[in-house]
């Protein structure tokens, strides 16, 4: 199996790359210094946000770290059901004192632009989520001498993968913060997402590069299940999320233990594409009626989730988060990192001894 990859930090701990401001060059350099593999994250940012943010990161750390870019979405047909959406928000705007965003302002993520940055200006690892880049892409990068992964949350998605010649597969259980890495979004397969250690066992018999396991994973005995499974590594969000590094607003992180937040669930209802968030006041009301359509809803709730959260209410917010939030720990990013590290250690320890590892 290549080591490509593992080679590049010595603790098999990745920080998952967390969209919309969480995953800032704090956060990553932090990781990347205590031995774990930090990520930025370049969704929702122009080109020339996500390299200033590289730029910042080189200027925290010299170890190696990732960037994550959203792949390019196809075109949705079913106008109408938007409208029909904006029109039911109309309250959510006149209550937060806001304008709906305009749901058509892009659909490709500024790819081809921050593609061109990365390869004018390689970084050690580029993962990408919604789909499989072309082969072409990923040789290109792999000539300027970046690791490359992709996500997948099916072995039909895993082998996807390895035919487009991606190093290394995340394989991303149903259990995942955020939202699910699907390369197709059917509404038919709602719900329907497959466990992480069943998906990494089936990964393992379905290809043959490395598979970093995300999804729920809070504790070093976690991540010695999925290497016991076949992973390579593990990646961590929601893990992260609550520490101060993390550029996550206060509320969000005060929401993965508030006792208010009792559980979590997949919702189209703040973007369009099923994204694991804390049950609040928004996704109850307004998740069984949001249609399938990414990035549109996205950008139609925007306004709303930045006014929510300017306004200090959690019950407006995209609270995402995997389904071991409340495992949270609000420690400095690279202490948590020696600590999954001594957690991994001594559960291997305990097994090799025949122990529990209690």
């Amino acid at each position: 199996m290549s080591s490509a990859l593992t080679d590049l930090f010595p603790h098999p701990i990745v920080q998952a790359p967390m969209a919309g401001g969480v995953s800032v060059p704090q956060l990553a350099a932090a990781v990347s210094e205590a031995g774990g593999l930090g990520f930025l994250a370049a969704g929702y940012k122009t080109a020339d946000g996500m390299y200033q943010e590289i730029k910042q990161l080189r200027g925290l750390t010299s170890r190696p770290f990732g960037v994550n870019v959203f792949m390019p979405q196809p075109e949705y047909a079913e106008s109408g059901a938007v409208e029909i959406y904006a029109h039911q928000l109309a309250g959510e705007a006149a209550w937060y004192e806001t304008e709906l965003g305009d749901p058509d302002s892009g659909r490709d993520d500024g790819y081809d632009a921050k593609l061109a940055v990365l390869l004018d200006n390689p970084v050690p690892v580029v993962s990408f989520h919604f789909g499989v880049p072309g082969r072409d892409v990923l040789d290109r990068l792999r000539r300027a001498g970046t690791v490359t992964l992709v996500t997948a949350t099916t072995a039909e998605e895993a082998r996807a993968v390895e035919r487009a010649g991606a190093d290394a597969v995340i394989a991303q259980g149903v259990e995942a913060g955020g939202h699910q890495g699907t390369h197709r979004d059917l509404p038919e397969n709602d719900g329907s997402g497959t466990g992480l250690l069943s998906l990494v066992a089936q990964l393992r018999e379905a290809v043959g590069i490395p598979i970093v396991a995300a999804g729920g994973i809070m504790r070093g005995s976690q991540i010695a299940a999925v290497l016991a499974a076949g992973a390579s590594a593990a990646q961590l969000g929601t893990a992260f999320l609550a520490t101060p590094e993390s550029g996550a607003h206060a509320l969000h992180k005060q929401a993965l233990t508030n006792p208010l937040f009792a559980r979590t669930e997949l919702t189209r209802a703040f973007s369009g594409r099923p994204a694991r968030g804390l049950v609040n006041r928004f996704l109850r009301e307004h998740g069984p009626y949001a249609p399938a359509a990414y990035p549109e809803i996205h950008h139609l709730t925007s306004p709303l989730r930045k006014a929510a959260a300017k306004a200090g209410d959690a019950q407006g917010m995209a609270l995402w988060a995997g389904q071991g939030h409340r495992l949270a720990r609000e420690q400095p990013a690279g202490e948590l990192v020696e600590v999954l590290a001594a957690e991994l250690a001594a559960a291997r320890t305990a097994l090799s001894a025949g122990g529990d590892g209690r």
